[in-house]
């Protein structure tokens, strides 16, 4: 009823017309001055899809009247016997998209591209071939997307269209950064931003300049280029006056040296954003600076200013119900009043980042299905689209004989239940792989309780002991090695360097807990790049805890634990020998209590080695040896793990 309400108006609305647009009122036959017959229904054709077109690109536009406008256009080539045009189809290629109906939307499109390239419409054919990009790229057919942008890219090229090629690289970089070819995705921002200035299109190359800052900011981190290509993204933004291109920039700028370090430079560009940001009311950019300048005042030591700024960012993220800068907010605040030893107010805040955060999931696990069913839908359409080209083959084979119809038959039956079986063992793959992440993040949540819980037994142990300056300093390194935890916990792997800062933490709280009962070693080999070389969080720590628990702790004298990590080949061979009483003296003991007692953290990180190597197709083991002298009489144990290289 509303979309025939809409065609009714259209239709008046054309018939009162005034003179200014050229249509002059008529009251039998609406005709427009110099068009006569055809052409002057075709002027009309076009008149209603143009009108469809610009009510697409207003701001709160009714996608029922963009219907009424393609029904009425319509109605008019069905009145006239005239063929629909190409522009046509592309309107209802745009409409079925904005509803949701891509299988209707694919098929439109490519009509308009097909037809646009008969009636020699190149700037069309050129902007359909854009819109499939865009469409296979929805719908999870990436390479399709990939092929289409090209073919816009060529075509603009050979016949000098404006406007495209940066829209179509713009599009391939989208594209490379779904499937995670950072490379490609460089390359085309590149081209994008290349082709954007020698067209003047400011904006494109500001959105270009700004993608590309970002992610040599984070992923391809290179601080230098990213500087440079921030600061060129600033320049063009301030000439043209977008001041969303020039805050979010700056802030980029701010965390670019915020990961070297640099805060005073970091604050100062972060505070020049909010300059641009607030008063043109971009909150999204908004609440990052004021959030990462709270962040940044707190590893300055300022913690009322840290606070003042934090609580200015989450007023901006309720505004925009911004849940996800309200969880890393509140896990920075959790870290900070844990430093001040505040752990009432860094329990409730670490409590509200992990409802903000699960509240994030849940968003990404919506939306994750929901792209699902686009995929599945598109995936459904193309079959339908197949078996239909099929049947009508198998309709021409009828009349060459059944014979050739049942070999036909036969052989396409086969190709689909191979096709079929090939894609079941896909999403079995795909499904196992999913499950196996998602059980390694569990034994992680299993890990870090347990460790800390062994921690807090130490601080316990001081307090009963009633040692107040052993018990601040025990207190200052815990809450470092707490702040490690909660950072590392979140990751399945970590450089190799906060494994070890933790690590050296844990041994130096152990130390002070059983007054220097043993000494430690912790020896990396110069090849290996700590930084850049990565290994499953919390790996090593629980043989170095099973090391000094059950070998050094219950032997008589000073003990020593080395921990050696060199690089072999293409794995970290991580040794860690101990002097301690060995692996059958504390299975006796263990018996003579009558406890059948077994590490919880090795053997989680036993499960997790294995679902490790499932998961990335790596040989990670661990070997023990027990260390004897000529006498037979245990010297100690010697842990060897082998870790892959992540990088």
């Amino acid at each position: 009823m509303k979309r025939i309400l809409w065609i009714l108006l259209v239709i008046f609305l054309s018939g009162l017309y005034n003179t200014a647009t050229g249509f002059p009122i008529q009251k039998k036959q609406m005709k427009i001055p110099g068009f006569e017959g055809k052409d002057a229904d075709t002027a009309w054709i076009n008149f209603y899809i143009n009108q469809g077109f610009l009510h697409l690109t207003k701001k709160d536009y009714d996608i029922e009247k963009v219907r009424a406008y393609i029904d009425t256009a319509s109605l008019v080539c069905e009145k006239k016997s005239l063929d629909f045009p190409a522009n046509l189809h592309f309107l209802e290629a745009e409409y079925y998209y904005e509803k949701g109906d891509f299988s209707r939307s694919e098929t439109e499109a490519a009509l308009a591209e097909r037809k646009a390239e008969i009636a020699k419409d190149y700037s069309l054919q050129a902007k359909s071939l854009l819109f499939l990009g865009r469409y296979y790229h929805r719908t999870g057919f990436f390479q399709e997307s990939i092929d289409n942008y090209n073919k816009s890219i060529v075509l603009s090229e050979e016949k000098n269209i404006k406007g495209i090629r940066q829209k179509s690289y713009d599009g391939q970089a989208s594209v490379f950064i779904s499937v995670g070819d950072l490379n490609a995705y460089v390359e085309s921002l590149k081209k994008m931003i290349h082709v954007s200035l020698s067209e003047k299109d400011t904006l494109s190359a500001e959105s270009g300049l700004l993608r590309l800052g970002t992610i040599l900011t984070e992923d391809l981190r290179d601080f230098r280029l990213a500087n440079t290509t921030l600061r060129e993204c600033v320049r063009l933004a301030l000439l043209s006056g977008n001041t969303y291109y020039t805050a979010h920039a700056m802030a980029n700028l701010g965390w670019n040296f915020y990961r070297e370090n640099m805060l005073d430079s970091s604050l100062y560009y972060y505070t020049r954003s909010l300059k641009f940001s607030v008063p043109s009311k971009h909150i999204g950019v908004s609440t990052n600076a004021f959030g990462n300048i709270g962040t940044i005042y707190r590893d300055l030591g300022e913690h009322e200013e840290a606070v003042k700024y934090y609580t200015k960012s989450l007023d901006q993220a309720r505004m925009t119900k911004d849940w996800y800068s309200m969880s890393w907010i509140y896990k920075d605040m959790s870290a900070l009043y844990l430093s001040r030893s505040d752990t009432s107010n860094a329990y409730q805040t670490y409590v509200l980042y992990k409802q903000f955060n699960d509240s994030v999931q849940a968003n990404k696990n919506t939306t994750g299905l929901a792209e699902a069913r686009i995929r599945y839908d598109a995936d459904t359409h193309n079959k339908e689209i197949a078996l239909l080209e099929l049947r009508l083959k198998n309709n021409r084979i009828i009349t060459v004989g059944y014979t050739v119809l049942i070999l036909a038959l036969v052989s396409i039956g086969l190709l689909l239940f191979r096709s079929n079986r090939l894609n079941t063992r896909r999403r079995i793959s795909e499904m196992n792989h999913k499950i196996s992440e998602m059980t390694q993040a569990n034994l992680r949540q299993q890990m870090n309780p347990h460790f800390i819980f062994n921690t807090l037994n130490s601080i316990q142990y001081y307090m009963y002991q009633n040692d107040k300056v052993a018990t601040n300093n025990y207190l200052t390194k815990f809450s470092s090695l707490m702040r490690k935890v909660l950072d590392n916990s979140q990751n399945t792997s970590v450089p190799l360097r906060d494994e070890l800062d933790a690590l050296k933490l844990y041994l130096e709280l152990e130390c002070l807990r059983f007054k220097d009962k043993f000494e430690f070693n912790i020896t990396v080999d110069e090849e290996l790049d700590t930084l850049m070389y990565k290994v499953p969080t919390m790996l090593i720590q629980p043989y170095v805890e099973n090391s000094i628990c059950h070998g050094l702790i219950p032997m008589e004298g000073k003990g020593y634990v080395n921990i050696d990590l060199k690089l072999s080949g293409k794995h970290i061979i991580c040794t860690i020998k101990d002097n301690g009483i060995g692996r059958e003296a504390a299975a006796e003991i263990r018996r003579q209590k009558g406890t059948n007692h077994n590490s919880l953290g090795t053997r989680i990180t036993a499960s997790r080695l294995d679902l490790v190597n499932s998961l990335y197709g790596t040989d990670l083991r661990t070997i023990y040896k027990d260390l004897k002298n000529e006498k037979g009489v245990s010297e100690g144990t010697l842990v060897e793990i082998h870790i892959p290289i992540l990088t």
